[in-house]
């Protein structure tokens, strides 16, 4: 039985500032996507990765990951959607489609191109485990504040029990095609199960699977791996 990481990678990253799709953007010469694929294949957990890569790159995006998969595993690459879920939705599609024995799903954004290896195989072990749905999470750090529509502060909820969440999320495959095949909108794959009356568990994330958005992330990031090249 396979497990399957879905790339959401068609994103233009205008934030940036590169001109270029944010997934190829380098971090000390290697791109986004490069790094991230490249971790996904050493947690030594996934054997295919479907990469949804902005339509007019597909071409670049193939030549750039073609060579990253170990022995036994395949890199695809598609065209992606105008939106993330129709980038996760054409991905998903394409894995059941060309990938009979997928049994685990992994969605994971390019942008978190340092996610560790050791967190993306918690995250598998944790579906493997008897988990439908799996995230990465980390505590907040900060006091979180709920506001009105003209800004002034209704309540301060408890930190306590708030998380920051992280990729990749991982499913079983039936059940995050139960989500997309359900017509609900939520901000992530996880909150799509959790609306379609999944349950959603939580293994511990990582500094270092910081999403990368703005120039000042790419700094953060340069500074942080100076010298590591993949």
């Amino acid at each position: 039985m396979s497990v399957v990481a879905l790339v959401p990678a068609a994103g233009r990253g205008e934030r940036l500032g590169y001109g270029m799709p944010k997934a190829l953007v380098p971090v000390n010469g290697v791109p986004l996507l490069t790094r991230a694929v490249q971790g996904l294949f050493a947690s030594g957990q996934v054997q295919h990765v479907v990469i949804a890569a902005p339509p007019s790159d597909v071409d670049q995006v193939h030549t750039v990951t073609a060579s990253l998969a170990p022995a036994g595993g395949a890199v695809h690459v598609l065209s992606g959607g105008a939106q993330r879920t129709d980038s996760v939705r054409l991905a998903l599609d394409h894995a059941l489609r060309v990938i009979p024995d997928t049994s685990i799903v992994l969605v994971h954004d390019a942008a978190r191109a340092f996610t560790p290896p050791e967190v993306i195989a918690g995250v598998v072990a944790a579906v493997r485990d008897g988990h439908d749905a799996v995230i990465p999470v980390l505590p907040v750090a900060d006091t979180i504040k709920q506001v009105d529509e003209v800004g002034v502060v209704v309540s301060t909820p408890d930190r306590a029990g708030l998380r920051v969440v992280q990729t990749p999320q991982g499913f079983r495959v039936d059940v995050l095609r139960a989500a997309y095949c359900s017509g609900i909108a939520a901000t992530d794959d996880a909150g799509l199960v959790e609306k379609n009356g999944g349950a959603v568990h939580t293994v511990p994330g990582h500094a270092h699977a910081m999403k990368i958005t703005t120039p000042f992330d790419l700094a953060v990031a340069a500074a942080l791996f100076t010298g590591e090249r993949a």
